[in-house]
């Protein structure tokens, strides 16, 4: 394992990684970026973030590579597809998976690069894109604990709240808890304010008297509702698989799943689909 954190690599610079590359600028880290969008290749380079042709290129320069992309299948085509990062990784690098995928999958992973001169980490990022443009995320993390120690001024450049949970996939598991109590919040808040607002009660209204009874919580508080929710589906989906692979039942976690797409549907919202990347 390298001794120091100097060249950080984000690849995924969007509504998230733009930002965290730009706080790692701001500390003082050689921050390389890569995405499949001009756009946000033209806008990390205005945060001082070089811009890499590939990933190879972007692995080959790393002490820390932090992943910032949607789905499983564009995780396990960054580490693995033709040039990819654990291929074109530096000896002893850590690479820092902070998409949301499921645990089991994350282990997978790990296993593939058995062998490998390299770190991974799980680091799924918590809070979303307002505290990611502050620097107050919050990571819940899992892997060798010396590995992830190493990288923490690093990660306290982009988040307020670091904890590391466990082994690898200890970070998984802690985010996929914490998006099934989030969509279960954002669920029950929903479905009550129809029943209030179709027995004549304004929602608005009774909204801030529950902020000050039992039933408060922090979806309530924001109105995450009416906030874009793109990755719901995805969140529980790998509640759903990982319980049947447990072989634990949750059916309140099904109906959660169904609740939350109705809502977005009600509010005209799309679902996200993987992106092909450019560069080897």
């Amino acid at each position: 394992m390298i001794a120091e954190i100097i060249q950080v690599g984000v690849i995924g610079l969007g509504k998230m990684g733009g930002p965290i590359a730009g706080h790692l600028v701001a500390k003082g880290f050689a921050v390389t970026g890569f995405d499949v969008e001009q756009g946000a290749l033209d806008a990390a380079a205005a945060q001082g973030i070089d811009a890499a042709k590939s990933l190879g290129q972007l692995a080959s320069r790393s002490d820390l590579v932090i992943v910032l992309v949607g789905f499983d299948s564009e995780v396990e085509d960054v580490l693995f597809g033709d040039g990819g990062v654990i291929a074109k990784a530096k000896p002893g690098a850590i690479i820092a998976v902070a998409s949301t995928i499921a645990p089991r999958f994350m282990e997978s992973l790990a296993a593939r690069a058995a062998g490998r001169d390299v770190e991974l980490l799980d680091i799924p990022l918590c809070r979303g894109e307002k505290p990611a443009r502050e620097g107050k995320l919050l990571i819940m993390g899992g892997g060798n604990e010396a590995a992830f120690e190493l990288c923490r001024p690093a990660f306290e450049s982009f988040a307020d709240a670091i904890f590391h949970l466990g082994p690898l996939g200890a970070g998984q598991v802690g985010k996929m808890v914490n998006n099934l109590i989030l969509w279960t919040c954002i669920s029950g808040n929903w479905e009550a304010m129809k029943l209030a607002e179709k027995l004549g009660v304004p929602a608005a209204a009774l909204r801030e008297a529950l902020l000050q009874s039992s039933a408060a919580n922090w979806a309530l508080e924001v109105q995450a509702q009416d906030n874009p929710m793109p990755w719901a589906e995805k969140d529980m989906t790998i509640v759903l698989k990982e319980a049947d692979d447990a072989q634990l039942s949750l059916p309140l976690c099904g109906v959660v799943k169904e609740v939350i797409k109705g809502i977005k549907l009600d509010q005209g919202q799309g679902i996200p689909r993987p992106r092909a990347r450019d560069g080897a």
